[in-house]
């Protein structure tokens, strides 16, 4: 499940503005806040005494909080790796280590008796090293990976990068955090930062729902804002386009063809494992291609589509007895991002979803139905065989 989260700096901004924003979005359903710690200045009076505040007000609207943390900070404080008591006093869910301590000392950290989780650097965590810390006696449910996020543009973490790293951690069972960037006029951030507060540079100026998705779909468990404050919109966009669909089912026939399709996928589906694609429809579709296109659950590509076409073949069961009239189109080839129909010429077929991965032939057998954007065809990058595909209209 995707926990939703912000990221709030109360030495840029007054506690009582930050209030209000954490408040807007605990009702929105964030349940996760992200700061920093190590880079504030003032006596350690003042610091606990800000952060008390921000985690005591956090914690009334039900939010978990996480605290950025390194080794000289917790010297600062107070603080060692057996003793963490500085950090229970103010009410600290999660430490996020930027930059860790040695073997014994982080063992040490997750055996606190607060239960306190800690957070790693998701680009340099092992599983081979979370494996050690297990065999050394440290609570495996207490560890936890977080990506960076990176103010400065040109300077993200690379996307093939965060894949790998993702798949890994994900393997090892491991929930992994990520940021998005909030697009707000005059949003601030860590280190003056002023191009939003993304992970992964590749994601920056995608719109924030899109970044979500494409960091959910890419393995990632906890996706926060990085830069504050994000827009009530965007707090909304992103909700809506990681909560899944209910599974229903419209009839036996449908229901046979799910089932055929785990059988034939070697076990049972998980049909909350859903990817969203915003898409512009065209504005002559039927109310049968309509239907087919945004109604019907689950568009799911069996696996074997060839590198031309993504393919959902579960429609043209449920709707064969409905017609799906051809219409006739100009142009001589399909390209990438159209989303296209079978029609009746192929009754076979007709009903079929297909999005167009490479150029292929007009053949007068498809219908074009829909058109996906370039930004938005970056999903197909990280919608996997068995994925359940939503399609949206993409709003204007």
């Amino acid at each position: 499940m995707t926990t939703l989260g912000v990221s709030v700096y109360p030495d840029l901004r007054p506690i009582d503005e930050i209030c209000d924003y954490l408040g807007r979005a605990s009702a929105f359903g964030y349940a996760r806040v992200f700061s920093s710690l190590f880079n504030v200045e003032g006596t350690n009076e003042e610091v606990h005494a800000l952060f008390g505040r921000l985690i005591g007000a956090a914690h009334e609207m039900g939010m978990e909080v996480s605290l950025d943390i390194n080794p000289s900070c917790m010297r600062r404080y107070g603080a060692k790796p057996d003793d963490l008591r500085v950090f229970q006093n103010l009410g600290v869910d999660i430490l996020r280590m930027d930059g860790a301590y040695d073997t014994n000392e982080n063992v040490l950290m997750l055996k606190n008796s607060y239960g306190m989780k800690i957070e790693y650097n998701a680009s340099s965590l092992d599983p081979a090293y979370i494996t050690e810390l297990e065999r050394q006696g440290a609570p495996r449910e207490r560890i936890l990976a977080c990506h960076n996020f990176y103010p400065q543009r040109y300077t993200g973490f690379p996307w093939d990068k965060f894949l790998e790293v993702n798949k890994r951690l994900g393997e090892a069972g491991v929930r992994i955090g990520a940021f998005v960037a909030s697009h707000a006029p005059e949003s601030h951030g860590i280190w003056d930062a002023t191009c939003g507060l993304p992970t992964v540079e590749r994601l920056r100026d995608l719109p924030a729902s899109l970044q979500a998705r494409l960091l959910v779909a890419a393995g990632t468990t906890d996706v926060f804002f990085g830069n504050a404050y994000a827009t009530d919109d965007e707090l909304v966009d992103v909700r809506n386009a990681l909560c899944p669909v209910e599974p229903h089912y419209l009839s036996d026939a449908h229901r046979a063809s799910i089932d055929a399709y785990a059988s034939y996928a070697g076990g049972e589906l998980d049909l909350c494992r859903q990817r969203r694609v915003c898409v512009e429809p065209l504005d002559d579709l039927t109310e049968i291609e309509k239907a087919i296109l945004f109604e019907y659950f689950p568009h799911i590509d069996m696996g074997d589509s060839s590198e031309w076409i993504w393919r959902s073949r579960g429609p043209r069961t449920l709707f064969a007895q409905e017609t799906i009239a051809p219409r006739r189109y100009e142009q001589d080839y399909f390209q990438i991002g159209d989303i296209v129909m079978v029609n009746d010429l192929y009754k076979h077929y007709a009903g079929e979803v297909q999005v167009v991965r490479r150029p292929i032939r007009n053949d007068g057998t498809r219908n074009l139905v829909a058109r996906i954007s370039s930004e938005e065809m970056l999903m197909f990058d990280v919608i996997h065989d068995g994925d359940v595909v939503i399609f949206d209209i993409k709003r204007t």
